[in-house]
């Protein structure tokens, strides 16, 4: 019991991986999780969301070199190609362009950069969502279950932008500082808006702010959502949740669970995440358009086998 709330014991943390859990809720062979309360229904009252027309993105850009290993390529002239002179007949007709390639390496998982975490990012007692074994991801071929791929088709549902800073009057929340379920409903109230099932919930620390303005980034206190939140998301029906941060509060406040909203979210209940956006422009859009829901679009690379993907969400009001 804090001075404000009570809040889960650790017991009741670790009790939310049966009573949350979705695990053949869609089938034994469901690996879309959290995925399927986006119905056809709900993409197209999604849809309807986009009532001015406006897009913004909730992505940060991601800085190369910094970020990424990188190598170029530049061929002024295609007949400078290694190799031009074995080309085919008709190649030599026109070798006036050039051209420029990349190859580049990205380590996504972090506090950095924007991108989605699919249910196979994490484990529990050895076993990912819908009690598959962690053996079913092989250092060769990555994932054979529940990987990014599982959402070839795209993300696209409505979002809810609950600014928990603006709500409580703060520029941004301090590292260590947990939203929980009270927040998310005056944030519901002061917006004029309810999550329903299928929504993607986004939720605004500020820490965009502070990164936009310090340039600081990655660390490991954070503001986020507190573990207490996961009931009141399991029963909201909610698909899919982003924050500004990597998601959990730290320190989580739970000894044995580090990062209850992961573990208990990928694991038990299959739910997606979209870690590390950038909030700061669709909340000023927000304000702006006195419009707290939209149409979001994520749409993750189609890797193989891979726990996750960097994307870009776009927010259309």
């Amino acid at each position: 019991m804090t001075a404000e709330r009570p809040v889960p014991t650790q017991d009741d943390v670790l009790g939310y991986f049966d009573t949350l859990s979705n695990w053949g809720r869609w089938g034994d062979d469901d690996e879309l999780g959290t995925l399927n309360h986006i119905t056809d229904d709900v993409r197209l009252a999604a849809a309807r969301a986009v009532r001015h027309g406006r897009s913004v993105s909730c992505a940060w850009e991601v800085a190369v070199p910094e970020d990424m290993g990188r190598s170029t390529t530049t061929c002024p002239c295609a007949a400078d190609m290694p190799g031009a002179e074995h080309m085919p007949k008709a190649f030599h007709n026109d070798r006036r362009w050039g051209y420029s390639s990349e190859r580049l390496g990205i380590t996504f998982h972090g506090n950095t950069v924007t991108h989605v975490d699919s249910p196979c990012h994490i484990y529990w007692d050895g076993t990912m969502y819908n009690g598959r074994p962690h053996s079913v991801v092989d250092a060769a071929t990555g994932s054979a279950w529940a990987a990014v791929t599982a959402a070839a088709n795209g993300i696209v549902t409505r979002g809810v932008l609950l600014d928990v800073a603006r709500v409580r009057d703060v520029p941004w929340l301090e590292s260590g500082q947990g939203v929980f379920p009270e927040d998310l409903e005056e944030a519901e109230r002061r917006q004029g808006v309810r999550v329903r099932p299928g929504d993607a919930v986004l939720l605004r620390t500020g820490y965009g702010r502070v990164r936009h303005e310090s340039g600081a980034g990655g660390g490991i206190r954070q503001a986020g959502w507190h573990a207490s939140c996961l009931p009141w998301l399991h029963e909201r029906g909610v698909a899919l949740i982003g924050a500004d941060t990597p998601q959990d509060v730290q320190p989580s406040g739970y000894e044995d669970v580090l990062m209850p909203v992961h573990a208990v979210g990928l694991v038990a209940m299959g739910l997606w995440l979209l870690d590390n956006c950038d909030l700061e422009a669709c909340a000023a859009t927000a304000a702006d358009l006195g419009q707290w829901d939209f149409q979001l679009a994520v749409a993750p690379v189609r890797f193989a086998g891979t726990s996750g993907s960097p994307v870009n969400p776009i927010a259309t009001f």
